[in-house]
C-alpha cells in the first residue's frame, strides 16, 4: 500500500465523513456508526444532533470528566489502549512489544536535542479506535516550544501492522510537538496518522495541512505558549495513535499494556 493509495483512501472517505446529508439519512448514517462501533454517547449529545459523520468523530464533551484535584497527578490525555510502555533504551522506544524503533529516526532533525534529553526516561503509547473519543488534551502543564509537522504515509496503526510493520510510526505522517514541564524537563508528544485520518488538528497551530501533498517537514517555534494540564489542543478525524515521551525523573507512570484509559484518568505521578 503505497503513500498516494491511502491518501486517495483516506481523502475519499475524508469527503463522506465531512459532507451533511439529510436530516433523515444523517441520522440513519451516524446511528448506523455509534451501533456499529459501540459507541458510549453518554457524555455526548445525540446522534441526530450531529449533521456530518465527521462532526460525531470530533464530538466535544457536553459533560466533561473533572480533573483529579493533585496537581502532581499525571492524566491521560485520552480515550484510549495502552498498547506499549517502558523506558527508553539506546535511542529506542518499542511500538508493540518486540518491534523497536529509533527515536532519533521518529523525531526527526530538528529534535535531536530532545532525542538526547529523554534517554532513559519513559515512553507510553496510546491507540485510539474509531469508537473512542478523538480529542486529545495536555497530559500535564507543558510549555510548547518547537513543533514538525512530518509528511509521510497513512498505514492503520492496529495490531496487524503494529506487530509486522517495522518502523510504522517512522513511516506514517506525523506531528512531533517538543515541550518543557514547569521544572524545565523535556517532554515531547507525538501524534501518529493513520488511514482515513482526514486530519490531526493542533489548534495552536493553523498552519498545518496533515493528509495533503506537503513533501517536506515544516518547523515551527514558539515563545511564551503554555497549555495547562486537561487543556484541548487538538483533535483526530478518525482513531489514531499518541505517543509520549518524557525526561528521564520526570514521571512516575502505573500503567499497563492493553490498560484502556480514558481521559482525566490518573497514570501516575509527575516527579
Amino acid at each position: 500500500m503505497n503513500k498516494h493509495f491511502t491518501l486517495v483512501i483516506s481523502s475519499q472517505f475524508g469527503k463522506f465523513a465531512s459532507k451533511e446529508f439529510s436530516p433523515k439519512i444523517q441520522n440513519f448514517i451516524n446511528k448506523g456508526y455509534v451501533k456499529l462501533m459501540g459507541l458510549d454517547m453518554s457524555a455526548f449529545k445525540e446522534p441526530c444532533d450531529y449533521p456530518s459523520l465527521n462532526k460525531l468523530f470530533t464530538r466535544a464533551f457536553e459533560r466533561a470528566p473533572t480533573l483529579p484535584k493533585d496537581k502532581n497527578a499525571l492524566i491521560s490525555g485520552v480515550d484510549a489502549l495502552i498498547t506499549d510502555a517502558g523506558t527508553i533504551t539506546d535511542g529506542k522506544a518499542y511500538q508493540i512489544k518486540g518491534m523497536s524503533y529509533n527515536i532519533e529516526d521518529l523525531f526527526g532533525e530538528n529534535h535531536l536535542e530532545a532525542v538526547e534529553n529523554v534517554e532513559g526516561g519513559e515512553f507510553i503509547n496510546f491507540y485510539l479506535s474509531p469508537k473512542d473519543y478523538h480529542r486529545y488534551h495536555m497530559p500535564m502543564t507543558l510549555k510548547i516550544l518547537s513543533l514538525t509537522h512530518i509528511p509521510g504515509k497513512l498505514y492503520p496503526v492496529n495490531f496487524p501492522l503494529l506487530r509486522n510493520k517495522q518502523d510504522l510510526f517512522i513511516e506514517n505522517e506525523r506531528v512531533i510537538i517538543e515541550c518543557e514541564d514547569p521544572q524545565g524537563r523535556t517532554q515531547v508528544l507525538v501524534l501518529v496518522g493513520a488511514l482515513n485520518v482526514g486530519k490531526m488538528v493542533v489548534t495552536f497551530e493553523k498552519e498545518i495541512q496533515t493528509n495533503s501533498d506537503i513533501r517536506e517537514p515544516k518547523h515551527y517555534k514558539y515563545d511564551k505558549l503554555t497549555l495547562e494540564r486537561g487543556e484541548l489542543f487538538g483533535w483526530f478525524e478518525m482513531g489514531s495513535t499518541i505517543l509520549t515521551f518524557s525526561q528521564k525523573g520526570s514521571i512516575f507512570p502505573e500503567v499497563a499494556i492493553n490498560q484502556k484509559v480514558n481521559f482525566t484518568d490518573v497514570l501516575g505521578k509527575i516527579l
